[in-house]
């Protein structure tokens, strides 16, 4: 058998290629047919182990992480794979990433092999993943906590699920609470986002800035990122360009604006350069836009992606 696994979010597929490995380990207990190998991968020397019989009369596993880039050109590879692919040797093509689809081989497996892809998981998806891991600690998480840690996190589950463990370890038994996320998560910050936040944040008065914006948006969603992720960075963002210009209207100075937000100070640079940019009054309306825009997508009223672009339009 061949079983191929692979996608962006290498959480959840190596959470499944363990469970794999453990179900064959209870039913073969040496552990001496189980091999592992890694990014660069001989042809022969796969042959070799595979024709190689057992001792112990056992099947054999082999776990081949990250070898397609190594494979793809050889000459016979695919041929061999399919003469095996049905023999009780288990043969596990583990990939963190998406799989190459203009290549023989990622296509055959695809089609041939047991496959499952492991995307990196976005709105009602990436919520009941985030409420599965806090049941393993019997955990509990107020909702508008659980919109913000996704917020802070973003798709991330390695970085989600080490976080999860420090609010459960803080919390210790109660609900987990908004303050909780804010005290002890910092934002994650993505560069690629950042760019298309500013060109929705930079008030320029000009087309041309609204234009750029609509079509880095377009990019993020034809890569998969859903609207309401999309969404929800705009909101962090203009929360702390509205959170500074507040400080500002105050007459703070930079180092008591950076004390005071206790923000990475790559997102209050940020804010402060694009504050001076808004009144007080205009941030305060631009943030009841993304509120209101956040609730007719939930409700129904209005297409993610349709009612994201009438947002950037509006700004």
């Amino acid at each position: 058998m061949i079983i191929f696994l692979y996608g962006q979010d290498s959480y959840r597929s190596r959470k499944k290629l363990n469970e794999i490995i453990e179900q064959y380990k209870k039913t073969h207990k040496s552990g001496l047919n189980l091999r592992y190998f890694e990014d660069k991968l001989d042809f022969e020397d796969l042959k070799n182990e595979l024709q190689t019989v057992s001792m112990f009369e056992e099947k054999k596993m082999l776990v081949l992480r990250n070898v397609l880039d190594s494979l793809k050109k050889e000459e016979g590879f695919i041929d061999f794979l399919k003469k095996i692919k049905d023999s009780d040797n288990l043969l596990i093509f583990y990939e963190e990433k998406d799989a190459d689809d203009r290549t023989s081989l990622a296509k055959f497996l695809k089609k041939e092999a047991k496959s499952q892809q492991f995307d990196l998981l976005t709105g009602a998806k990436l919520k009941s993943q985030v409420k599965e891991e806090l049941e393993q600690y019997q955990a509990k998480i107020d909702p508008l906590a659980l919109e913000k840690l996704i917020e802070y996190v973003g798709s991330d589950f390695w970085q989600m699920a080490n976080e999860i463990k420090k609010l459960v370890n803080y919390a210790k038994g109660r609900i987990i609470e908004v303050k909780d996320i804010e005290l002890l998560i910092k934002p994650k910050i993505e560069p690629e986002i950042f760019k298309t936040i500013d060109a929705v944040s930079y008030k320029t008065g000009f087309s041309s800035n609204r234009k750029r914006a609509l079509e880095l948006i377009h990019n993020h969603m034809e890569k998969g990122d859903h609207p309401l992720y999309l969404l929800s960075m705009i909101n962090f963002q203009f929360r702390n360009i509205l959170l500074v210009k507040d400080l500002l209207e105050r007459s703070q100075p930079y180092y008591t604006i950076l004390k005071a937000t206790k923000l990475h100070p790559f997102v209050v640079k940020k804010s402060y350069e694009q504050a001076n940019k808004f009144t007080l009054a205009e941030l305060k309306s631009i943030y009841r836009k993304i509120f209101q825009t956040d609730l007719a997508i939930k409700t129904g009223r209005l297409d993610p992606a349709l009612a994201l672009e009438l947002l950037i339009i509006s700004i």
